[in-house]
């Protein structure tokens, strides 16, 4: 008997050494076709590490993308700050942080009452920083400032068809853009129900590169009601687009993805979609000068830095 037990217990343990073995196998095999540093990511405990008061002021709530910056060490955060009552305008304000952890509000805010400005996103170019945003009715438009804090509106986007002709009405929201070789890329949705992608040379009209989406909600169940870009990194050669998704009708609770392309119009799926779930969404990457730490800005912002992998045996 006794020595039954001990090739059992010898079986089980060759078992879990195997199904080990296999674990880190997969882990460096994903590695190896996808940059893990990238795409996976674990909460930090401090979260969240920034939300709206939940007092009597301008700001009692934040909702949708906001963004942060890295510059000389310190940390910039533009968000969206509203009251919890009926028709209330969305509007700017900004926070800084030494670490990206700990956020002190402007003592200005909000920094732009002119409009409303919501789920942003900020290239900076030369020293000029270039703001889109949305506007009412999920109209995207455009902002600039040389010092972060005092914007100038330059109104909704001209976004035009392949063949010049303006865009049917309804909104085109979510602007999500990517400058490179003088080229600016302009990722965005309409009703959530698709990505388009137009460019620019000179910020003031942009023409689809198709009139089709580049990226559509579904066949998936995690998107297939609703998909919105956030931001575009590239990292080791290839572009990977943070994206705001929902598999729900009713749009009840959103999740962070990615999708991966090689030329900005092709993209595919991540396959383990979503890398954030529980209504953590509008994701972001942030360079903290060792590597990225991902932030979901919606409806708080939480922070999440990559999962470190297992040591193998």
């Amino acid at each position: 008997m006794r020595i039954l037990l001990k090739l059992i217990f010898l079986g089980l343990l060759g078992g879990c050494s195997s199904r080990q073995t296999t674990e880190t196998t997969s882990t460096v095999a994903d590695s190896t076709l996808y940059p893990l540093e990238v795409l996976e990511f674990d909460a930090s405990e401090k979260n969240p590490v920034f939300k709206g008061t939940g007092l009597d002021t301008w700001d009692q709530l934040i909702r949708e993308r906001g963004f942060i910056l890295r510059e000389d060490g310190m940390y910039y955060m533009w968000y969206t700050g509203y009251r919890d009552e009926p028709d209330n305008e969305m509007h700017l304000g900004l926070a800084t942080s030494p670490d990206g952890l700990e956020w002190t509000r402007y003592q200005g805010n909000p920094i732009f009452e002119s409009g409303w400005v919501e789920d942003m996103m900020v290239v900076k170019s030369d020293s000029t920083y270039y703001m889109f945003a949305e506007g009412r009715d999920d109209i995207a438009h455009m902002l600039t400032s040389t010092d972060r804090i005092h914007w100038q509106e330059h109104g909704p986007l001209d976004i035009r068809n392949v063949n010049g002709t303006p865009l049917s009405k309804g909104p085109y929201g979510t602007p999500a853009v990517w400058l490179e070789n003088d080229v600016w890329y302009l990722f965005y949705e309409r009703g959530d129900l698709g990505i388009w992608l137009a460019t620019s040379t000179d910020l003031k009209v942009w023409t689809n590169k198709q009139d089709e989406p580049v990226l559509q909600p579904g066949p998936e169940v995690y998107d297939q009601f609703g998909v919105a870009f956030n931001q575009i990194i590239k990292h080791n050669g290839k572009y990977y687009a943070y994206y705001h998704a929902t598999e729900f009708k009713d749009w009840h609770e959103w999740t962070s993805c990615v999708a991966i392309s090689e030329d900005l119009i092709h993209w595919k799926k991540y396959p383990k979609n979503p890398i954030q779930r529980e209504n953590k969404s509008s994701p972001i990457l942030v360079d903290d000068g060792s590597g990225y730490r991902l932030y979901t800005m919606h409806e708080n912002v939480a922070v999440h830095f990559p999962t470190k992998p297992p040591k193998p045996n």
